[in-house]
């Protein structure tokens, strides 16, 4: 009995081996675990816009040494590998203005990055502006902003603006020993920028010297205190060449102001104030000294015949001399009758005659305009001249020229 029964748990035991057998075999096959992938991420933020061709940088963290693509709406537009510690950077400089979707991919993973408004920089530009004459005597009867009152929304609308400030602004001086001679208030200056928004304003021309070198100066300081920046004028003649340079939508541009209307004793030199006379040579190399620090140039001139809106010959000079350095915009005053808008090449632009702005006015000098240019990083983008009217000596548009 007793053999029997330990003949009949053999197969059970070598089963039961067999079965362990089987199941330690079975544990050893297990495929073993994959690690997960690292995230994706973005660390960067977009701006607000950017004018086409600026470039925009896209950072955050991926796989170390992962290939990262970003896409714009879906199309692939930059692709960099990532660091060792996993950190990308990508660039990417859109040519056409939209708005672009931007996502970026590693692999599988996607992470979105934002959307990307591109668009032109919005340059606005007009004419001669003085406080002097009746203007300044409204200004203290009814404010500083009552010039403003029909053009100021246009020209707040617009990134940059941009005009010729043709008067001194100072409560010193001696009128010059000359035919016209304007001069107005510091309080006049502030609604220039908090209302009709200009940010540069040129002093090189035939007034802003009428009551000497300290008012110069004062008008200068009082300029840059109302937050905006002169050109064209300065301490001395280094200073009056020194550009003035904006930003807008990363597109950096540098406004340059030169006089070839020069009354005695009005131009800079090396140790006295002044405005900066327009000489062929030095326009040349102070272009190429500003695109050094900027993306592009723009050259604001005093120059040619009154009443004359068609450009002579010294003017061509002066246009050719800033475009051949590199300037993609030439824009000019004096004549107080608007002229012309000439586009020498696709990416360039020269309006000979801006007219006049905030000027006393009556005739063909109270039609003007205010001049859109739209920018981007390779230039001129397009341009357009809106229909001002000139009442008394406020601008209004023209499609607003009923009484008011």
């Amino acid at each position: 009995m007793g053999g029997r029964l330990l003949f009949a748990a053999l197969p059970l035991a070598s089963a039961a081996l067999t079965a362990g057998a089987l199941s330690f075999r079975t544990h050893e096959a297990e495929p073993r675990a994959v690690a997960a992938a690292p995230p994706l991420t973005v660390v960067s933020r977009l701006p607000a816009w950017r004018a086409p061709g600026v470039p925009v940088t896209v950072t955050g963290f991926a796989g170390s040494g992962e290939r990262v693509v970003l896409r714009a709406s879906g199309s692939p537009v930059a692709s960099a590998m990532s660091g060792p510690l996993g950190r990308y950077r990508l660039r990417f400089a859109p040519r056409v203005s939209g708005r672009f979707g931007l996502t970026v991919t590693a692999g599988t993973r996607h992470a979105a990055a934002g959307t990307l408004v591109v668009r032109p920089v919005v340059l606005e530009a007009v004419g001669d502006i003085t406080f002097g004459e009746q203007v300044g005597p409204a200004i203290e009867r009814y404010g500083a902003a009552y010039p403003w009152t029909f053009v100021a929304p246009t020209l707040r609308a617009a990134d940059i603006t941009v005009g010729n400030l043709e008067t001194s602004v100072s409560t010193r001086g001696v009128a010059a020993v000359k035919e016209y001679t304007f001069r107005g208030p510091p309080s006049a200056l502030r609604p220039m920028h908090e209302l009709a928004g200009f940010d540069v304003l040129t002093l090189a021309n035939n007034h802003a010297v009428d009551y000497g070198r300290d008012a110069l100066m004062d008008t200068v300081r009082a300029v840059r205190a109302a937050g905006i920046q002169p050109i064209g004028a300065g301490a001395n003649e280094w200073q009056a060449r020194r550009p003035a340079i904006v930003d807008a939508g990363g597109l950096r541009i540098a406004f340059l102001g030169y006089s070839d209307v020069n009354p005695l004793g009005f131009n800079a030199t090396p140790t006295l104030p002044g405005t900066a006379k327009a000489e062929l040579g030095a326009i040349a190399a102070d272009v190429h000294a500003a695109l050094r620090r900027a993306d592009l140039a723009v050259c604001f001139f005093h120059w040619g015949t009154e009443l004359h809106p068609l450009p002579d010959a010294r003017q061509r000079q002066f246009a050719a001399a800033c475009l051949n350095a590199g300037a993609k915009v030439v824009l000019g005053a004096h004549p107080h009758v608007l002229g012309g808008v000439a586009r020498p090449t696709r990416s360039s632009l020269v309006a000979w005659t801006l007219g006049n702005f905030v000027f006393p006015s009556s005739g063909v000098p109270s039609r003007t305009a205010i001049l859109h240019v739209a920018l981007a990083a390779d230039g001129v983008r397009g341009d357009r001249l809106e229909p001002v009217r000139i009442d008394g000596f406020r601008p209004r548009p023209s499609r607003a020229a009923q009484p008011g």
